[in-house]
């Protein structure tokens, strides 16, 4: 079979091409920069020069294609320029979707966020779930409305697949939780936030997800194709339990991350404030939960992810093998 895929340079994106090469499939990708893709084109995957903000780029691809993979998307959280986040998620999203239905592609798989529910206060969400209400971050707000565009799609009669992830972890992570487990890795993590949890997922069984997703998932649906509930003082316990390396032992409760992003939202409107410390990315530590079951996705696409002490022992011994050594293989662990 011949797929499309956005996003290929990316985290997902990337296990999601390499893995459909592995299987035989002739992959077309869309690319910005060919030139930074050549570990792609050395698998054997077709780079076509473009951008999903471009519609007059998508049909070179897409043409003459089994099925699109649409997993490209802008995901910055506490960045002060978020115009991005709606050229990339909402407008992207549906050029990518109209060239879909233009060619007549026959199926499709779109990439969601379990983050379209904003924050579940502890309750775990299934596919039904609909929030209603101001999301916690650009981010939020626009995967949510290519969510519902995609879904405005489908019940016009696109032979498209949603899916959910969550949490998502793994070597090659660039997201603020790849960067979380760098700089604990090295023993700067300073604190934790407490109550804040996600439902974490290896990125290698995220990827198995999408081609499960298209191959036996219903057009129409979605799938929330998410790990195991765990909050982030647990994922780092987990990672101090594999490594050695303390996890923080500081722990800040909703009540003061919300004060310090109120302070900040006041502090922002004079000073320009980016990062870890920016109002938005510490509304979304305050003791937020992003839950949602993947029982669905058991149940109709067989979707089995390893448990968090096995996707992390297996992300370390990775880096191990890629000859990266983290920090924590480096030092005297018994200190």
């Amino acid at each position: 079979m011949k797929y499309f895929v956005t996003g290929a340079t990316g985290f997902v994106g990337g296990r999601v091409a390499r893995l459909l090469r592995a299987e035989g499939h002739a992959v077309n990708a869309l690319v910005r920069q060919p030139a930074a893709a050549a570990a792609l084109a050395a698998l054997g995957v077709q780079l076509f020069p473009g951008d999903v903000t471009d519609p007059a780029s998508l049909p070179a691809g897409m043409r003459g294609v089994d099925g699109v993979f649409h997993i490209a998307g802008w995901y910055k959280i506490g960045q002060r320029d978020k115009r991005p986040g709606q050229r990339v998620n909402v407008e992207g999203t549906r050029h990518v979707l109209t060239a879909m239905r233009d060619l007549g592609i026959p199926k499709g798989v779109y990439t969601s966020t379990l983050a379209v529910n904003s924050d579940t206060h502890g309750a775990v969400a299934d596919e039904s779930y609909h929030f209603h209400g101001r999301h916690l971050s650009e981010y939020d707000r626009t995967k949510a409305a290519a969510h519902d565009l995609a879904r405005e799609f489908s019940h016009a009669g696109l032979p498209l697949v949603i899916v959910m992830p969550g949490g998502i972890y793994g070597p090659g992570d660039t997201s603020s939780l790849g960067e979380s487990l760098r700089q604990y890795l090295q023993r700067r993590l300073p604190l934790l936030p407490s109550g804040t949890a996600l439902t974490f997922a290896h990125v290698d069984d995220v990827a198995r997800a999408h081609l499960l997703a298209l191959e036996q998932g219903h057009a129409g649906q979605s799938y929330i194709i998410a790990g195991p509930a765990h909050t982030l003082i647990d994922f780092f316990q987990t990672a101090e339990a594999i490594t050695g390396v303390p996890a923080p032992r500081l722990h800040a409760p909703p009540g003061l991350l919300r004060a310090a992003a109120a302070l900040m939202g006041l502090l922002e409107k004079v000073v320009p404030i980016e990062g870890t410390y920016n109002s938005e990315s510490l509304r979304v530590l305050a003791g937020v939960t992003y839950l949602g079951t993947n029982a669905k996705a058991r149940r109709e696409l067989g979707y089995a992810p390893r448990d968090l002490r096995e996707g992390l022992t297996e992300t370390f011994a990775e880096l191990l093998e890629k000859r990266q050594p983290p920090q924590w293989a480096q030092e005297d662990v018994s200190r």
